[in-house]
């Protein structure tokens, strides 16, 4: 490539190979023929599904191998994307649009230049100070080294302590569980899946226990005990014996080498953007997890990260940096996850939310089929719709049972999405066979009970 050549480039730079950033590159190579993309990865592992890993540690999933979606060699090869691995970025020079760092195998640092930049650092793990946790045999749990840490670990142990009962930390004892592993849960506030409501927080402890889970509740986890190797959890009510630690206490913005007098940011340091992605400073933009995430319901920047919408946000950003008319429009909080024969999902604001913000509301709670009543087989559900007492318009749903819990949980995220009334919901044209679903859908089953 001749200097002539090079300077009719634009040079995208692009911290993090994973969901954001990757989806980022690929609309990038798509749409400007004259792009030179480079993106620099701390770690050996590009573009995988950190949501598929729980799964591998009761053999659900074969190996850790099959979470990744595409090899650095693919990007390089196939798309002509400068995909460099065991970069870790350090610092950015935001007036002369340097990107520094170090490689982490050899220690040499490294500068690179960028026309734009995209920041997609997603999360990193909580660790808190705690005694003694330098001891081996404890561990958090986000990447595929990580988990086949755990996985290689777990074969001669017979008694692993998870701490922490949010999603991770409930999929994690979940899996142990279905491995042979006798497990203890050990959670600092009064409930499991605090997300939720107390009904189905409820539900989780009790099917946890059902499945021979030790589930400690209020207990504040102080520290370690053992020798080179952890023995036991100590709380300020105790110490418990173990063999291994799994820590699982959420996740913060992995934006400390970011930090800028310029650069906006939520209190946790995730990087807030406009739709278009864009940070408040010139021509750089942020994705992912490590991104604040405009909520449709609230109007505010909100926290909520998920694959999903780093996906999103990684496409957005990607056609915004190289000219598009791309945006975000938002999220509405929608989540859900597997507990044992459980499925329980959430969307829009639950009633701890809708309590902070002071708006009026009210609810409906039903148990229903997810099929026809008639037919066999079917499972049932319990959900909650939240809506506003003077527009009713819907504001959320929490839903607990077995198969269709997904379908509803999906229809009434698409009906906040579009503003929907309870009303509304009547109106709707959805799918009915009897092995799927009865003539009338829990969710309008639900309205026409409120319209009574």
């Amino acid at each position: 490539m001749t200097n002539k050549e090079e300077k009719t480039l634009t040079h995208y730079v692009i911290i993090g190979g994973d969901a954001a950033g990757m989806s980022a590159a690929m609309e990038i190579v798509r749409h400007d023929k004259k792009a030179q993309v480079t993106t620099l990865e701390q770690g050996t592992v590009y573009s995988y599904g950190q949501c598929g890993l729980p799964y591998v540690i009761d053999g659900r999933i074969a190996n850790a191998e099959r979470v990744i979606a595409r090899s650095p060699e693919t990007f390089r090869d196939r798309y002509g994307i400068d995909a460099r691995t065991n970069h870790r970025v350090e610092s950015i020079d935001y007036e002369k649009k340097e990107v520094h760092g170090t490689h982490v195998e050899t220690d040499e640092t490294f500068t690179v230049h960028y026309d734009k930049l995209l920041i997609a650092t997603g999360a990193h793990p909580l660790v808190p100070s705690l005694r003694n946790s330098d001891l081996s045999g404890i561990q958090v749990f986000k990447t595929i080294e990580q988990t086949k840490q755990l996985v290689a670990a777990i074969e001669e142990k017979q008694h692993v302590t998870v701490i922490g009962g949010g999603y991770i930390g409930l999929e994690v004892a979940e899996a142990l569980t279905l491995a042979g592993k006798k497990v203890r849960l050990i959670q600092r506030g009064d409930r499991l899946a605090k997300n939720f409501d107390d009904s189905i927080s409820e539900a989780i402890l009790t099917k946890a226990r059902e499945h021979g889970i030790e589930v400690l509740l209020n207990e504040e986890v102080i520290g370690f005990e053992g020798e080179d190797v952890v023995r036991k959890v100590t709380t300020k009510n105790g110490a418990y014996a173990t063999d291994y630690v799994v820590l699982a206490l959420g996740v913060r913005p992995a934006t400390a080498f970011a930090q800028s007098p310029q650069l906006h940011t939520l209190r946790n340091g995730a990087i807030v953007t406009n739709e278009q992605m864009e940070t408040t400073i010139p021509d750089v933009y942020a994705a992912g997890d490590c991104a604040s995430h405009f909520n449709r319901l609230t109007g505010k920047h909100d926290y909520i990260p998920l694959g999903t919408t780093a996906n999103k946000q990684g496409r957005v950003a990607g056609l915004a940096m190289c000219g598009e008319d791309a945006r975000f429009k938002g999220i509405v909080g929608t989540s859900i996850f597997q507990f044992f024969d459980y499925a329980i999902g959430g969307t829009g604001l639950n009633e701890r939310a809708l309590q902070a913000t002071n708006r009026d509301y009210d609810s409906i709670t039903l148990t229903a089929n997810a099929i026809a009543g008639y037919y066999p087989g079917g499972d049932k559900m319990t959900l909650t719709l939240y809506y506003d007492t003077f527009t009713r318009h819907l504001l959320g749903v929490q839903i607990i049972g077995g198969a269709g819990v997904d379908k509803r949980l999906d229809v009434i995220a698409t009906a906040l999405y579009a503003q929907l009334t309870v009303e509304d919901l009547l109106d709707l044209d959805l799918s009915y066979a009897p092995p799927f679903n009865g003539v009338w859908d829990p969710v309008q089953q639900m309205a026409r009970r409120l319209q009574r």
